[in-house]
């Protein structure tokens, strides 16, 4: 690794110099840099217009279509990244795990994994079994330029989840069950799974994703000891397979509060914070060395201008103190959402936050 944080012998991208990520590097920036998480999709109308009859699945294996919703939402709102347009379940349906995603439900799996021998579905992941995905990415740094891009995907405990319980799950029993009943069937899923995360990533970040995130969605459903012992070894096991890259890893959950000092220690650079906790607190719990990224609640977004700008303010006073500080929702943004409140938002970190 260079001293400048890019790969030895890589000369740093057009990206590099970026106020995202700078942020990430916990480096002085011009201003703070904002993105949101599910950015790209329901809330646009272009968004609705593009995908028109055509399944969540198959959209996520069109390069060319990628690309547009990709980019729709860096056109329209001046966000100060990307983030690659995909589902977490995109790479095991890449391998031949037979699911879908359902409208109105999510991703539901046709043979759930609860054997041995059912991790035979989880074959490694090949380049080639993605090939739409470097496509997709190689069209998009060629239109963003200097704007970073995001990859992303679902982390192992997560995917572990939809995988065991068949689909979408409020209590997770059947995982937990697993992982409390047959803790090595559960580690050797876990660890087949961050092999193929790890690899998806490598996949986004050699095509010019400047940065990944993983999505641990479900992780606050577990207790500290639990993911420490039964799910952490999995998620470094992801983060160190994307190291020697030298691009920032970010590491978010929803309603991992008690558990943001673990996930920096899985190997995150930037920790994400959903919005029960105040960054400065969250900054805290996790201790030095991290940069964070957050955290203001999606449903303020419902609440008009003065409201948002209020809440907003907050957000960007609690970070002050912060190493590194990247702007966004404590969660995705909601599908009713206004796009020009969130456009609004955008000029208003901007502008508020201007060094």
């Amino acid at each position: 690794m260079s001293a400048n944080g890019s790969p030895a012998g890589q000369q740093p991208t057009a990206t590099y110099d970026s106020a995202f990520l700078k942020a990430c590097r916990r480096e002085p920036v011009p201003h703070t840099p904002v993105w949101f998480m599910r950015q790209a999709g329901r809330s646009l109308p272009e968004y609705h217009k593009v995908r028109e009859g055509i399944p969540m699945l198959e959209s996520c294996t069109r390069p060319e279509l990628v690309a547009e919703i990709t980019l729709q939402p860096v056109r329209r709102h001046h966000v100060d990244a990307a983030i690659y347009f995909s589902d977490i379940v995109v790479p095991l349906k890449a391998i031949g795990v037979d699911l879908d995603i359902k409208p109105g439900v999510g991703p539901v799996v046709a043979h759930p994994i609860r054997t041995r021998a059912d991790l035979a579905q989880l074959r490694d992941l090949t380049p080639e079994d993605v090939w739409y995905v470097t496509e997709a990415i190689g069209l998009l740094t060629a239109e963003l330029g200097p704007t970073p891009l995001i990859g992303f995907a679902g982390a192992p405990f997560t995917l572990a989840s939809y995988l065991v319980e068949g689909g979408p799950s409020r209590t997770y029993e059947n995982a937990k069950a697993m992982m409390y009943g047959d803790p090595e069937l559960w580690a050797d899923l876990l660890d087949r799974l961050a092999g193929i995360t790890g690899a998806f990533l490598k996949v986004q970040i050699e095509a010019g994703a400047s940065a990944v995130q993983l999505f641990d969605s479900w992780a606050g459903a577990l207790a500290p000891a639990d993911y420490r012992r039964s799910v952490l070894p999995a998620s470094a096991k992801v983060f160190d397979a994307v190291a020697g890259y030298g691009v920032p890893r970010i590491h978010f959950g929803v309603g991992t509060g008690e558990l943001l000092k673990l996930m920096g220690e899985a190997g995150a650079d930037v920790v994400g914070v959903d919005y029960r906790v105040p960054l400065d607190e969250a900054a805290r719990r996790i201790g030095p060395g991290k940069a964070l990224q957050g955290n203001l609640d999606p449903t303020v977004l419902f609440a008009g201008k003065d409201a948002v700008e209020t809440k907003a303010r907050e957000v960007l006073d609690a970070a002050a103190g912060l190493e590194g500080h990247v702007f966004n929702l404590g969660h995705g943004v909601m599908p009713s959402t206004d796009p020009d409140a969130l456009t609004r938002l955008v000029e208003f970190v901007h502008t508020e936050s201007e060094r």
